[in-house]
């Protein structure tokens, strides 16, 4: 398989307790991938390790882009909470990256500030948190890269310009050479526009899979207590009591309704999938 990246045994140890990994981790040319999981799983360490913005305490990160002298030129990048100053302009900005990347297009720059109605003349502190965002996914974008690396790039926007920079996403993905590696907690859009999902649970990877295979074999079967007793552990990855009802995450659906008659079981999202799998127990 055309990896554009591959983690072998990455671990970071952190003063605090958490640690990230052992993970090992390889991101197909051509596709993009969502990572999903809960505050404080390792998402964002996982991907500034990647920038090599903090250094892993062990194992290795290999990135194949073309060019290895300044690798990221071919990367775009939008980090959550990271803003330009905010005594800047739209217009400071693409003067300045314009001496950063050689590859620097203004005129792509300015077609993505038109769409998203941002002036270039007015200092980024009386944008919004939204506005902040599409500048920032206007700027990853400008200079044409393979790769984009983007965390919560949607956040803070309203649906109907999600949907509009979700598009802009899939216009980039036309060329079979980029890539993209989304982190995100709004699941419905990577439903939308995702190939394959990383789930990471307390800094390790627990489910790494097709979306599609995800959402066409998974389900929650839905069940009474005397019903629940009955099911065998091994077709239990997780269960949730609530207050009139058992929820059962299952694998291979079609399998357990046959297995189990009678049974109801339900199509999954990815946001079920990370509710069960985060608040729901295990059968130990």
């Amino acid at each position: 398989m055309n990896n554009i990246i591959e983690i072998k045994n990455l671990v970071k140890q952190y003063e605090d307790g958490f640690k990230l990994g052992p993970i090992d981790l390889e991101i197909p040319r051509g596709i993009i991938v969502g990572l999903i999981g809960e505050n404080g799983a390792g998402k964002t360490t996982l991907i500034k390790s990647i920038l090599n913005i903090i250094t892993p305490t062990e194992g290795t990160i290999e990135m194949s882009i073309d060019d290895q002298e300044s690798p990221l030129e071919e990367v775009g990048i939008v980090l959550d909470n990271a803003f330009f100053p905010e005594i800047l302009t739209p217009k400071d900005i693409d003067e300045s990256m314009k001496d950063i990347f050689k590859n620097w297009d203004s005129e792509l720059f300015y077609k993505y500030l038109r769409n998203f109605k941002i002036e270039g003349g007015k200092q980024i502190r009386t944008f919004s948190k939204g506005m902040r965002k599409k500048l920032e996914i206007a700027t990853s974008l400008a200079h044409h890269p393979k790769l984009l690396i983007l965390d919560e790039p949607t956040s803070g926007l309203d649906p109907v310009v999600r949907d509009e920079v979700l598009d802009i996403f899939l216009e980039f993905m036309q060329d079979e050479e980029h890539t993209i590696l989304l982190s995100t907690h709004i699941t419905s859009d990577l439903e939308h526009i995702a190939d394959r999902i990383v789930f990471i649970k307390d800094g390790k990877v627990t489910l790494e899979k097709d979306k599609d295979e995800i959402l066409d074999n998974y389900g929650i079967l839905k069940c009474d207590e005397e019903f629940f007793k009955k099911i065998e552990k091994e077709d239990i990855l997780f269960y949730k009591k609530e207050k009139y009802e058992i929820k059962v995450l299952v694998e291979n659906k079609n399998k357990i309704s046959k297995k189990y008659k009678n049974s109801i079981i339900d199509k999954i999202t990815l946001e079920d999938l990370m509710i069960l799998t985060i608040k729901g127990d295990e059968i130990r």
